[in-house]
C-alpha cells in the first residue's frame, strides 16, 4: 500500500514557516540538477488541493496540474535552486544536489524556521531535519519534488530545441538506448557530466583513439 503525504511531519515540528525540500535530476548524463522549496503558509486553509505525491508516482498530467496549482497559489511560498553540469563535475553529485537545495531555501522569499530534506543528508547550516522517502510523507516535501521535476523537465526540452539530435525532451537526459546512441554518433557537449560514466568512457575512448 502507497503512503500518502500529509502534514503530520510538519505539525510536529511546531515552526511557523516549514520548507520542504527535494531535488531531481540526480540520474541523467546531462542537464543541471534542480532542487525546489515549498513553504504551506498556512496548513488548514488550503482548497482544491490537487493530488500531491511522490512526483514519480504521478502522471505527467498530475504533475503539471499540481505544479500549477502550487506556483499560482497564494498560500504557497516556493524557490528554486539549480548546479550546473560543470558544478556536478566539480564536487560530484550529492555535494551539487546539497547545494542546490540551499539555494532552492535561500531563494524563498520569507526565510523558513525549520527545514525537511528529502533523503538522508542535510544541506550545511540549515536548521531542520533529513527525512528518508520524505516524498511520500511530508506534503511540503512532495510538493518541492513535483515543482523540482516540472522544473527541470521545461528547461531539458528548451535545451532540446537546441539541440534536438540527443531528444532530450523525451529522454530528459537519462541514458536511455536512444540517448546513448545519440551521444555516440553527435559526441557531447558543455551540458554533459563528464564525470559520469557513460560520458567519461566515451571521452577516455576517443581520447586514446
Amino acid at each position: 500500500m502507497k503512503s500518502v503525504p500529509d502534514f503530520s511531519l510538519e505539525i510536529e515540528c511546531n515552526k511557523k514557516y516549514i520548507a520542504g525540500c527535494d531535488e531531481a535530476g540526480r540520474g541523467p548524463l546531462c542537464g543541471p540538477v534542480v532542487a525546489a522549496a515549498v513553504i504551506f503558509k498556512n496548513h488548514n486553509n488550503i482548497e482544491n488541493m490537487p493530488l500531491i505525491s511522490d512526483s514519480k508516482q504521478m502522471s505527467a498530467i498530475q504533475r503539471e496540474n499540481a505544479y500549477q496549482w502550487l506556483i499560482n497559489n497564494p498560500n504557497v511560498i516556493w524557490g528554486i535552486g539549480q548546479c550546473s553540469s560543470q558544478e556536478i563535475d566539480d564536487i560530484n553529485i550529492l555535494q551539487a544536489s546539497l547545494l542546490a537545495m540551499k539555494r532552492a531555501i535561500n531563494a524563498l522569499s520569507v526565510s523558513p524556521d525549520f527545514c525537511l530534506i528529502d533523503g538522508n543528508k542535510m544541506p550545511a547550516d540549515l536548521q531542520g531535519k533529513a527525512v528518508v522517502k520524505g516524498d511520500a510523507k511530508s506534503i511540503s516535501i512532495a510538493a518541492a519534488s513535483i515543482i523540482a521535476k516540472q522544473t527541470r523537465d521545461k528547461i531539458m526540452s528548451e535545451l532540446a530545441k537546441k539541440f534536438p539530435q540527443y531528444q532530450w525532451d523525451k529522454n530528459m537526459g537519462y541514458p536511455t538506448q536512444q540517448h546513448l546512441q545519440a551521444i555516440e554518433k553527435y559526441g557531447i557537449n558543455e551540458h554533459y557530466r563528464k564525470t559520469y560514466r557513460p560520458v567519461k568512457e566515451r571521452i577516455d575512448k576517443y581520447d586514446c583513439a
